[in-house]
């Protein structure tokens, strides 16, 4: 033991609480920077990406032009 009793076990739990939060937040702010959009308003990315999948879809022949039109109408309504 290395003589620090209680008050050792506690420092050393603490202190890696402290460096597991440090950690945590440099990620979050790390990815905060790297994708502003994100965290603001998710209706519009979660539309942008629903658009996408949909252009994505049309360009592989998946669906028709009619098919296409109608569902770019209906998520463009929303």
């Amino acid at each position: 033991m290395m003589g620090f009793g209680w008050f050792g076990w506690f420092g050393m739990i603490f202190m890696l609480i402290f460096w597991i939060l440090i950690i945590v937040g440099i990620v979050w702010l790390v990815k905060w920077l790297l994708n502003p959009g994100a965290g603001g308003s998710k209706g519009s990315t979660s539309k942008e990406r629903a658009l996408e999948i949909l252009d994505e879809a049309y360009a592989r022949g998946e669906i028709d032009d009619e098919e296409y039109e109608r569902r770019k109408r209906k998520l463009l309504e929303e």
